[in-house]
């Protein structure tokens, strides 16, 4: 009963925030007699039928730091050496801006930790891909957004952030950007700059019960700087898109090693460059339903990576990587009179993928996949009834050489079906049933024979080029409530998952990615908001105050449960918990705590968990100053330094665990350049809610 009370509740606190607001713009209205000043409010968390979207520009405790830093601490979200990047049992396939990044792995990390996330806008997790999407997103999409709405004058962004750790030394990390746009009745621009430096440690570990067999200490330095440029012509109705990114990073390792039969003092060196362009016209019609999208997005990512002992000035490793990406695609969407309301989509895609890497100058791997695809999607409306139909026909062909022979080619046509119903059981209170079936191509990092990061006599990390493909079903049902409560349930079944395994050696251990024939993740999650207002006040008073949900005292409660179930394993599930909490201060300063943990005892895959995985405690204040153009904010990450991790490897008595400087005090500050221009209090809404997808800078 209680349960229900709360959702009366929320329902009550979510339409007198609609009252207040209109009632603050008829205010604006009444006191502005030439010009109309509209303030529109972004949500925190925004739920939506496919995907849930977090908005990092306003909250101190998601935009402080990196990227990485700020996904660590949204509910639902894993982030491990092992699991990589998972939401809600569903391994993460990563966009940004709305086209597939197609980095992974350690180099995927580097990349978010290097990324301020004062440049991010928000971030959307697609937990239901539908037909739209390529088949190839898996089990579900997170696209970070960094693209901000041009306006009518000129603005400009500067962002600032810095912190601090000391572990066995002092280590340093700051970032700077600069963005700055514009537009008119026929061009709108975007440019943002930055770049990072970060100092980090890391020890890791393997051993057996009877020997340490590597016990490394690393000591790292990273250099990152990006551009990001956006142009935007409007021809009447129609659009031309032109974005450009290129982001370079120098990254440094020193590191020393023992174990057994060895001692190591060695030092990595990688450079990686990334260029991605994308073209987008954007055709339109009398008919304002109608729409028609194309699209060209190509890509190309180096990592030069080589390893040197300090103790013998020799090379143990010199490898190289070359990756470049294609990709066309074309949408088309019109509403249709059928029901109530419904729209009809359809598409095609081609894409082409080219890797090839190098050992010490030696060509050891020429691997190319091509993917055409053509898809169709129903959506309509009947009374409270939300319904989704939709197909995906998508044809692969992967071929390769190594260099000891060829590779066993890949040639695949399949249809992938999605379906969605959705019962809209009053306003804001839905209920979602959601299948559909999807593919995960085998990604270059898991096909690289080569070692990119680093080995010693006894431990050595190596990818797989034979991997095929993996097909999965996914599952899903969720009640939904007023944009912060759900309760939901998922199963992702995957026929021949790709997993990382860590095998025995004769010299010791090994990391490398294999083929399963099955793979079953169970997963229930569960979020609920709970106003502190309703222990001091009582419901009554509660529901009788005037207040904007964003801006109370209130705590945000998740739990996740997930189980992975193999067959040839004694498999256990485990628990997830997250606890938000947001307290308004004296002198309007926000405070936000934020608390990760889970249970102990279970498998992820073929890792057995001994410790509460990304287990972190972090303390955020926030506080606007000069007109609200300046926000500031310090923050303590992993306050009782507790995050580290510990896992055995099922099938083997090894076991591994790794601790990062991850205890870190800094501050970070994002200032919105005053313009005299009137119009420049304007303040739209950057959420998108009509495109399934967003596009790159200047696509709002």
């Amino acid at each position: 009963m209680r349960f229900f009370v709360l959702l009366i509740a929320l329902s009550c606190i979510s339409n007198v925030s609609k009252a207040q607001n209109k009632t603050a713009q008829d205010s604006l209205k009444t006191k502005e007699l030439n010009e109309v000043i509209v303030v529109q409010k972004k949500k925190a968390i925004e739920q939506k039928a496919d995907r849930t979207i977090f908005d990092f520009s306003e909250q101190a405790h998601l935009n402080s730091g990196s990227v990485m830093e700020g996904l660590k601490k949204l509910p639902g979200l894993i982030i491990s050496d092992v699991a990589g990047m998972m939401y809600q049992g569903k391994q993460l396939e990563v966009y940004m801006d709305g086209r597939p990044l197609n980095i992974y792995s350690n180099e995927l990390n580097s990349y978010l930790e290097s990324l301020p996330a004062n440049a991010i806008e928000k971030v959307e997790v697609i937990t239901q891909p539908g037909a739209e999407f390529p088949a190839t997103s898996g089990g579900a999409i997170i696209n970070i957004v960094t693209s901000k709405r041009a306006k009518n004058y000129l603005t400009a962004t500067y962002s600032n952030g810095y912190s601090y750790t000391k572990y066995d030394d002092s280590r340093h990390k700051f970032n700077n950007s600069l963005l700055v746009s514009a537009k008119n009745s026929i061009l709108g621009w975007q440019v943002q700059v930055g770049q990072s430096y970060n100092e980090s440690y890391q020890r890791s570990n393997f051993y057996s019960p009877d020997e340490v067999i590597s016990k490394n200490v690393s000591d790292r330095i990273n250099r990152f700087y990006f551009i990001k440029t956006g142009l935007k012509f409007d021809f009447k109705k129609d659009r031309l898109l032109v974005n450009y990114d290129f982001n370079t990073s120098a990254n440094t390792s020193y590191i020393n090693a023992e174990g057994f039969g060895f001692t190591s003092s060695d030092k990595g060196m990688t450079d990686i460059d990334r260029h991605d362009v994308m073209l987008t016209y954007q055709k339109r019609f009398e008919d304002i339903t109608k729409k028609l999208d194309f699209r060209f997005n190509y890509n190309v990512n180096t990592n030069d990576f080589v390893l040197l002992s300090r103790d013998t000035n020799s090379f143990g490793l010199e490898n190289l990587s070359d990756q470049k990406f294609y990709q066309f695609k074309t949408d088309y969407s019109q509403e249709v009179n059928f029901l109530e309301e419904s729209k009809w989509s359809v598409g095609a895609l081609a894409d082409r993928l080219d890797f090839t890497t190098k050992s010490f100058g030696t060509e050891n791997l020429d691997y190319w996949r091509t993917t055409l695809a053509a898809y169709t999607e129903w959506q309509t409306t009947y009374k409270k009834f939300d319904f989704i139909l939709g197909g995906r026909l998508e044809s692969y062909k992967i071929e390769g050489n190594t260099d000891t022979g060829s590779l066993t080619p890949f040639d695949l046509v399949k249809f992938f079906p999605n379906a969605t119903v959705q019962y809209n059981l009053m306003e804001q209170v839905s209920f979602n049933a959601n299948y559909n079936k999807k593919i995960s191509l085998p990604n270059t990092y898991a096909l690289n024979p080569n070692n990119t990061n680093y080995q010693n006599p006894n431990v050595s990390f190596y990818g797989n080029p034979n991997l095929d493909p993996t097909i999965f079903d996914n599952y899903e049902i969720r009640l939904s409530a007023y944009e912060y409560f759900f309760i939901g349930y998922s199963v992702s079944d995957a026929n021949n998952q790709v997993v990382n395994r860590i095998i025995q050696t004769n010299d010791g251990a090994a990391s490398t990615s294999i083929n399963v024939p099955r793979l079953t993740v169970h997963n229930f999650n569960f979020g609920l908001p709970i106003p502190y207002m309703l222990f001091t006040k009582g419901l009554k008073e509660t529901l009788s105050f005037n207040f904007n949900p964003d801006e109370i005292n209130f705590m945000y409660f998740y739990v996740g449960h997930q189980k992975h179930v193999l067959d040839d394993i004694d498999y256990k599930g485990f628990w997830v918990f997250n606890l938000m909490s947001q307290l308004q201060l004296p002198a309007k300063i926000k405070f936000t705590a934020n608390y990760n943990t889970s249970t102990k005892g279970g498998n992820y895959q073929y890792y057995a968990i001994r410790y509460p995985l990304s287990q972190q405690f972090d303390l955020t204040f926030s506080k606007k100053f000069l007109n609200n153009n300046l926000s500031m904010s310090v923050y303590i990450n992993d306050v009782f330094n507790t995050n580290k991790q510990k896992l055995g490897a099922i099938g083997t008595n090894l076991l591994y665990d790794s601790k990062y400087d991850s205890r870190r005090v800094g501050f970070s500050l994002n200032y919105k350049i005053p313009t005299k221009n009137r119009l420049a209090k304007v303040e739209n809404n950057m959420l998108n809610n009509d495109k399934k997808e967003e596009g790159g800078l200047l696509n709002n």
